[in-house]
This record gives C-alpha cells, structure tokens and sequence, in this order.
C-alpha cells in the first residue's frame, strides 16, 4: 500500500510538526520543495543549474522546474511507499501542474486552526536565539518573566511572531492557498482522492491520532 499525502493549513497550523511525526509513522519521505532546490543546485543538475541562474537574478523558481523537480525527487526509491509534499502545491496552478504531471495522490488533509487561534499561538513565542528554545507565554512560560531557563539571557520576539505579520500571513494563506481546499475537495469527487479536515487544535499527540485514524 502507498501511501501519497499533501497537508494543507494556515501557517501557525501545526503541518511541520504533524509532517514530520507522518514521515516517520508511515515511513515515507517528507519532500520540501526549498530542500530540493537546494540539493539539485547543490548537485549542479540541469534543473538545479537552471534553478540557480533563476534565484541569483532574484526571481522566483517557475513552477515548471518545481514540477520536473518533484518528478524526478519521486524517482527515488524511498519513495516507492509514497511521499508526503511539504509546502506544495501553494496555489491553484501549482496544483494543476501537479495534476497534468501525472503525480497522484491518495489523500489531502486540511489542519484546520481558527485565525484567532494562530494569532494567540504564533505571538505568543519567545525564542532563546543562540540555542533555538523556544517558549510561549501562555503554553510554556519560562520560568522567569522574558529570561531563557538555562542562561537567564533575554529572550526574543521574533518579527515573524509578531501579530501583524502574522495577520498578513494569514491574509496571503486565504487569497493563495486557502482556495486548494475548495480545488481538492471537488477534485476527491471524482477520482481516487480522500479529502480530510482534521481540527487542529489541542495536543499534539491527539491532532496526530485524528489524522492517522481519518486515513486508517
């Protein structure tokens, strides 16, 4: 059985986390499209040559080379049990190059995590930056007020955790990517495609063990 999966969810979502407990649970690779860039112009193959020429210009990497990227990363043979696509598709017609493709799918799962809810999860981190901690003011407050527990040095806010960053993340995941949902659930349907909306909200283990059973 294999076993082909894309999670979908607003940032903040938890798909990094679940991503990586899936890879493991199931033993397929998690494919991120930014690790496959990087090793292809690491390598120097021609698409990671073409891709190089593309990001030293400063521009983004067409979807075209994304796509003949992930078809040749599906070659390999940790992929003969599946894979799971961390991070793509992003948008409609990355969606639909995936699908002209000939890359298959067996389910799409939705994390789905209130807006509000993000905010309060993401704003409230507080990073020790040279050893990577982190903390939340409300899940896991350090010990004392804004001082990392094993230094005491002051922890930080990142931008990226502030709330109107965080808002304007949201903003882009809703007019971008939110409208895979809609694409995929249309697309389950028709063709030998589950679609899952999984609430992404409570512990980790438990959001784990909803997605598991939903593809059980």
């Amino acid at each position: 059985m294999t076993l082909r999966l894309i999670l979908l969810g607003g940032p903040g979502a938890g798909k990094g986390t679940q991503a990586d407990k899936l890879a493991l649970h199931y033993n397929i690779p998690k494919i991120s499209t930014g690790d496959m860039l990087r090793a292809a112009v690491s390598a120097g193959t021609p698409l990671g040559q073409a891709a190089k020429k593309i990001m030293d210009a400063g521009s983004l990497v067409s979807d075209d080379i994304i796509i003949a990227l992930v078809k040749e990363r599906l070659k390999e043979p940790d992929c003969a049990l599946g894979f799971l696509l961390d991070g793509f598709p992003r948008t409609i017609p990355q969606a639909e190059a995936l699908k002209e493709a000939g890359i298959d799918l067996d389910a799409v799962i939705e994390i789905a995590v209130d807006d509000e809810e993000i905010v309060k999860r993401i704003s409230g981190r507080r990073m020790h930056l040279s050893s990577g901690r982190a903390y939340h003011l409300l899940y896991h407050p350090p010990k004392n007020e804004g001082l990392d527990d094993v230094t005491g040095e002051p922890l930080v806010h990142r931008e990226d955790d502030k709330e109107d960053i965080i808002r304007h993340r949201l903003k882009v995941y809703h007019e971008q990517t939110e409208p895979l949902v809609e694409f995929y659930q249309t697309l389950s349907q028709t063709e030998k495609l589950n679609f899952y909306k999984i609430d992404g909200e409570g512990l980790v283990d438990d959001i784990f063990n909803r997605i598991v059973s939903s593809l059980a």
